[in-house]
């Protein structure tokens, strides 16, 4: 059975004693065991009036861990956890030289633990034993990255701390700093003091979370309008509110945000990336600035000081003496959080953007890991709309219901773009620059994905309660009024879509490090008796109060405000803008 439970990728579930009385002493096992495996040395202290502390050390790193024992009711004694605390050993010092830890690691470990606690101990028919057991392999996860970042900074002797202390001064100087100053322009453009998550996230770059899912910095990509909205929905209450004046002011309090990102499973519609350090077989190209400010990426249309705001990401080869000699310790974008999710569909455009920016000088087989997707799959759509069949149909059709029965339902035509997809799991950065960069194109991906994802799409040709035109409908007078006069109600309103990309007006040398942006583009017959279409385009731009621009070309003598408009794609309604301009168009409220 011990043998079984080594296979890695397969929860058995967690081992609970029946016995509760046996718990604490088990329960501590555990962690110590963890410890151990990830090769940090355990000392337990003696329990004294209802305390525990254990001591986990490392080379630098050592851990204190305070645990609390409730033994007033002797057959079922409580387990909890008071504090954990992280100090780190000056190398060439004194050996009672030694420098605090990070307050937020500190936290990060102690909810980690407390939540694993806390679950083992619940009463046996409450007691979930695969989720205990997937909370103590990511606390046997953490323990062994930090023993990593151990290793790393006891060869650099004092200087070593910075594999440490990094993650909280890039967050602290660089990442939140820039957070702030562009959640101040969404707040001005909106005229609130408040900014909607949504809207940073499609203006902004990507929100930093540090010490999210991984001792290291997370940073929340997209959200779609749903997860937004049941975001929005969750109740606040004091424990909620962050006292922290250094983070940007938005509309969804922090804990509430981190909370969403770190559920299991992980929320439909939420995209979130992790800077993580690992061992791989060769280093990448030395970083070069004037390459890097060619490719446009990234952009800062809202806080253009921010171009200022960089800091370079660590990378050193693994010594002589190593058994990983020969391999380089470099950071990682993770897509995945370590192999549990699926990476983010990307288009071949876009995967083409990102390797300009990390590898500008080589092709996208030498960014690695990226999986690519099946050869018998046509585009990147394909993935989206039709992941599991290795055919790709070349349009998908989809019906539209106004959800007042203001118009008569959209019938969706999507012409899937003529180009290959591929699944990012995780890419190679060297500099905060270049993940913004990354994020920045991932983002604009996720927005099309999340559209795409926001409706039934199926093969054109197959059924999708389509109405029946083939049945007969006896005609009135008034019907043959209607036609005549241009007023007929039709059953239902053809709206062809197509995704593309919108270039700049003039290609002049300037244009060529200007970031291209997504467009959807949607054409319906204008209303009788004006023959032709009406084209509704929606365009990815971040200089707009919501993150898009919508034109349209057309609809003559409709009253139309863009304004509401992007509302309603900004609330997952883009598909249904065809309805709204056709109800205008006739002259309805």
């Amino acid at each position: 059975m011990i043998e079984l439970r080594k296979r890695t990728g397969i929860n058995y579930g967690e081992d609970i004693p029946l016995e509760r009385a046996l718990i604490i002493h088990w329960c501590v096992s555990q962690v110590e065991q963890w410890a151990t495996l990830a090769g940090m040395e355990t000392f337990r202290e003696e329990e004294r009036e209802g305390h525990m502390v254990v001591v986990l050390g490392g080379k630098i790193l050592v851990v204190d861990i305070d645990f609390s024992i409730d033994r007033s009711n002797p057959l079922s004694p409580i387990l909890g956890i008071i504090s954990v605390k992280t100090s780190y050993a000056v190398p060439n010092g004194t050996a009672s030289s030694t420098t605090d830890g990070s307050i937020s690691l500190d936290g990060f470990l102690a909810e980690y633990l407390g939540t694993y606690v806390r679950e083992v101990q619940k009463e046996e028919e409450d007691q979930d034993t695969m989720e205990a057991a997937r909370l103590g392999s990511l606390i046997a996860e953490h323990m062994k990255y930090l023993m990593k970042l151990d290793q790393l900074a006891a060869r650099e002797g004092d200087s070593g701390l910075h594999w440490f202390n990094g993650i909280d001064r890039l967050a602290a100087d660089v990442l939140e700093p820039l957070a702030v100053k562009e959640a101040a322009k969404v707040a001005s453009d909106l005229s609130s003091t408040t900014v909607p998550l949504d809207i940073f996230l499609m203006r902004a770059h990507a929100l930093p979370l540090p010490y999210l899912t991984s001792p290291t910095i997370s940073f929340l990509v997209h959200l779609s309008p749903l997860s937004y909205l049941s975001l929005l929905r969750t109740p606040i209450t004091n424990r909620d509110v962050s006292p922290r004046t250094t983070l940007p002011p938005l509309d969804i309090p922090f804990p509430i945000i981190r909370s969403q990102a770190t559920s299991h499973p992980r929320p439909p519609g939420t995209t979130s990336a992790t800077l993580v350090l690992a061992t791989t077989p060769s280093p990448l190209l030395p970083l070069d600035p004037t390459m890097q400010a060619l490719q446009g990426r990234p952009s800062f249309p809202l806080e253009p000081e921010g171009a200022k705001f960089d800091s370079i990401l660590p990378e050193v080869a693994e010594p002589i003496d190593s058994p990983e000699f020969g391999k380089t310790n470099r950071w990682y974008l993770d897509f995945t959080e370590g192999g549990k999710y699926r990476g983010v569909v990307m288009s071949q455009s876009r995967m083409r953007d990102i390797e300009h920016l990390v590898n500008p000088l080589g092709t996208l087989d030498d960014i690695e890991p990226v999986s690519v997707m099946p050869v018998g799959l046509g585009s990147w759509v394909d993935l989206i709309v039709n992941p599991d069949d290795g055919i790709s149909p070349g349009r998908y059709t989809s019906l539209y219901t106004s959800p007042t029965s203001s118009h008569p339902p959209l019938l969706l035509r999507l012409t899937v773009p003529d180009e290959p997809g591929f699944l990012l799991e995780r890419i190679p950065a060297q500099s905060i620059k270049q993940v913004w960069g990354i994020l920045e194109i991932v983002k604009e991906q996720c927005w099309l994905n999340e559209i795409l994802r926001g409706y039934h799409w199926a093969a054109e040709g197959f059924n999708i309660d389509q109405p029946d035109e083939s049945e007969d409908v006896e005609a009135t007078e008034e019907d043959l009024e209607a036609v005549f006069k241009g007023t007929i109600t039709p059953r239902r309103i053809p709206v062809n879509v197509y995704i593309t990309t919108d270039l700049p007006a003039i290609m002049d040398d300037a244009s060529f490090n200007t970031p291209r942006r997504s467009k959807i583009v949607m054409t319906s017959p204008e209303r009788p008796p004006i023959t032709g279409l009406v084209e509704t385009s929606v365009t990815y731009d971040p200089s707009r109060p919501r993150g898009i621009a919508v034109n349209i070309s057309g609809a003559m003598g409709a009253d139309l405000s863009m304004d509401v408009l992007e509302e309603a794609c900004r609330r997952g309604g883009l598909f249904g803008l065809p309805g709204r301009i056709w109800v205008k168009a006739h002259g309805y409220s």
